[in-house]
């Protein structure tokens, strides 16, 4: 059994790699894989009608989700964004629909106003640096997406699929026993299912 520590040391080091490709990728490059993450919206899933889908503001050179999110909203659905409690917590997320005010917290990150009724996501796009075809992500080591993925696959049945350049995936991710699994990836050429041992 390879030691935590060990998985840590090789987390980071994946980290420090994957940060360097995709700050390699250029702003042309990037507003077309917006687009075509748009263009292929998220049927793959078939979530109900009117769903919540929980989304994300793009952080630094992060991808854009932002085209996906309005075409979801003109399809019908419900919108949130994270909001962050503190360290070593599950994310919470409230309704947000584009044009709704958005206040900036830590690193950057853009929430919706504490007024924002708080909602229970169906579906969740999630942030990462790197991915493998198992589904296991790297982000950025603060767990924040691992815990709430396993708070809300006890509740309940969620789709978590992460949102990617292409260029992101990697062979195998480390992991730990804690960490969670996406069920899909969306990228610019295409939806993959995440492939389970």
């Amino acid at each position: 059994m390879v030691h935590p520590s060990a998985v840590s040391a090789a987390k980071q080091e994946l980290r420090r790699t994957a940060r360097r490709i995709r700050a390699e990728i250029s702003k042309r490059e990037r507003r077309w894989a917006a687009e075509q993450l748009a263009a292929y919206g998220i049927d793959f899933v078939a979530p109900p009608a009117g769903a919540v889908v929980s989304g994300f503001f793009p952080v630094g050179d992060e991808i854009d989700p932002q085209p996906l999110m309005l075409r979801l909203a003109r399809e019908g659905f419900q919108l949130a964004l994270p909001v962050m409690d503190g360290k070593a917590t599950p994310l919470r997320f409230r309704l947000w629909t584009p044009g709704d005010p958005l206040e900036e917290k830590a690193w950057g990150i853009r929430e919706p106003l504490p007024s924002a009724p708080e909602v229970i996501s169906a579906v969740m796009l999630v942030p990462l640096l790197a991915f493998d075809a198992a589904g296991f992500r790297l982000g950025y080591g603060g767990g924040f997406y691992d815990r709430t993925l396993a708070a809300a696959r006890s509740q309940g049945k969620i789709t978590a699929i992460g949102i990617a350049h292409d260029v992101q995936e990697v062979p195998a991710v480390p992991r730990l026993d804690f960490d969670q699994r996406l069920d899909w990836v969306l990228t610019p050429t295409g939806p993959r299912r995440c492939v389970r041992d």
